[in-house]
């Protein structure tokens, strides 16, 4: 039986990797060669392979092997003062692999040395599993995780009122995650490789960067049921207050954190007009791929018959039936050879074919996207070669404008936008089409913020990625506004968004 304790005392586990790093001490122990009880095949190997698995997520490791009940004490002793030592932001990590049993409700670890012939000496033999517990919430410090692989049998099954398989539930107070590697009361898998079903898919969840306890424990249960044919069940429970993530993943820049938090509400809708706008935003960011593919599903499950996926701003005439007429087999083969090749031709002579076809909004995507890469490509050649002596631009003769502000009026660009405010401008109706081809009903007399959902704050991170690293290039991408209220957000943000 494996069992995962997570107190948390008010912090937060996960941190940015630029942020000050955590210490984290762990202890752990393997029994395999007991001296009056059946030995165990792979308790040490699984202590050895979640202490590599830990040390990788940054875990400082003290491994004690064949371990007697003085070893267990003192380690134990040890590993509690280590953890007040290092203050509250120290994570504590103990893991046991070996013998256990429960009597009385109460969960005891074997050392190597227990021997036993009644049940009323348990706890003079054996480690009461809650002293870890103990030792650990005396530290008060933020984060400690307890891991008992200890019900593999019951070696003491003929001993009276120790006849009870596996371990106990145990009890945790607010801000504990509990995870059995079976069922309180079940015996999990020993294994018949070199370490148990429970152990093996815990070490390789571990690794998992930026992936909650809760997704760690979820993974391991679908592997270890399916290695065990459904004999063996993780179970778990949970008080959490606060996430704890091994390993952090990486940290996100503003850019890429509101091009998530567009993509999660695009993805969620699953409106085609809103996953081709999301792709005219982001034609070469992190979801791409899986913007097409949504959007292409999508399509293909309205000319299948399914829900029909009418733009957001179409209002069908009273009693029109929705009519879907599947495409025809040589359009079909036509977009197949351009997304097989990639080659913008190909997308041209399909578009060429059937300018009004099925998939012409797509197939514009992606000749929108294959000539922003040429476009790329070139401005790189430019750039790569050297301009003549004297032709440079000098840094005086750009123009600089003043501070801009939320409430201030634009000065330059379309009539359409001059003299109104940032926020009057965002409920406005964009110019043109913010993708070529797009139907009128889609975008016109409709507000930008429909579809962006724009706030202040939103639009102050929006704002933000122009003064980063490549804003010139984001500066440079077209806008339903046209480029003049780009150059104006980027200076309010260099205002500090006031």
């Amino acid at each position: 039986m494996l069992i995962v304790t997570v107190s948390l005392f008010g912090a937060t586990v996960g941190q940015a990797q630029n942020s000050p790093p955590q210490e984290r001490i762990a202890l752990v122990i393997g029994n395999s060669t007991y001296m009056h009880v059946s030995p165990l095949d792979n308790a040490i190997n699984d202590a050895q392979l979640i202490t590599q698995s830990i040390r990788d997520a940054g875990f400082s490791v003290t491994l004690l092997q064949d371990a007697t009940q003085i070893d267990m004490r003192r380690a134990i002793a040890d590993f509690g003062r280590a953890l007040r030592d290092g203050g509250p932001e120290t994570v504590g990590l103990f893991y046991y692999a070996g013998h256990g049993v429960q009597s009385f409700g109460t969960n005891y670890l074997l050392p190597v040395d227990a021997g036993l012939t009644d049940a009323a000496d348990l706890d003079l033999v054996a480690m009461d599993a809650s002293s870890v517990l103990r030792q650990m919430a005396s530290a008060r410090n933020r984060t400690n995780i307890v891991i008992l692989d200890a019900c593999r049998n019951n070696p003491f099954e003929n001993i009276r009122d120790l006849d009870d398989n596996g371990l106990a539930e145990m009890k945790a107070p607010t801000g504990t995650y509990l995870a059995y590697a079976t069922a309180p009361g079940r015996v999990a898998m020993d294994g018949t490789g070199q370490n148990s079903p429970f152990s093996y898919a815990l070490a390789e969840a571990i690794q998992i960067e930026g992936a909650p306890i809760e997704r760690v424990f979820k993974d391991v249960r679908v592997k270890v049921i399916a290695q065990t044919g459904g004999v063996q069940t993780p179970w778990d429970t949970s008080s959490l207050t606060r996430e704890f993530v091994f390993r952090p993943g990486k940290q996100l820049s503003a850019e890429e954190m509101a091009e998530q938090q567009l993509w999660n509400s695009v993805a969620k809708s699953r409106d085609p007009v809103q996953i081709m706008l999301f792709l005219r935003s982001y034609p070469r960011g992190l979801y791409q791929d899986e913007a097409r593919a949504m959007l292409s599903d999508v399509l293909e499950l309205e000319l299948k018959g399914g829900k029909p996926a009418q733009p957001v701003a179409a209002t069908p005439e009273p009693d029109a039936p929705f009519v879907s007429t599947a495409p025809a087999e040589t359009e079909v083969q036509m977009l197949e050879k351009a997304r097989v090749s990639g080659l913008k031709e190909d997308y041209q002579s399909y578009l060429d074919a059937y300018p009004d076809g099925t998939f012409k909004e797509l197939v514009r995507i992606e000749i929108a996207g294959l000539e922003g890469k040429e476009t790329q490509a070139a401005t790189s050649r430019v750039a790569a070669t050297p301009a003549p002596e004297g032709l440079l631009e000098p840094a005086s003769a750009q123009p600089r404008l003043d501070p801009m502000f939320f409430n201030q009026p634009l000065t330059e660009g379309p009539s359409e936008i001059v003299g109104k405010t940032i926020l009057e401008i965002i409920e406005l109706s964009p110019l043109f089409p913010p993708i070529d081809g797009l139907p009128d009903a889609a975008w016109k007399n409709r507000s930008c913020s429909t579809c962006h959902k724009w706030t202040r704050d939103t639009l102050c991170t929006q704002a933000a990625t122009y003064i980063k690293e490549g804003g010139a290039r984001a500066l440079r991408k077209e806008h339903p506004f046209g480029g003049s209220l780009k150059r104006h957000l980027r200076l309010w943000a260099e205002n500090d968004c006031k």
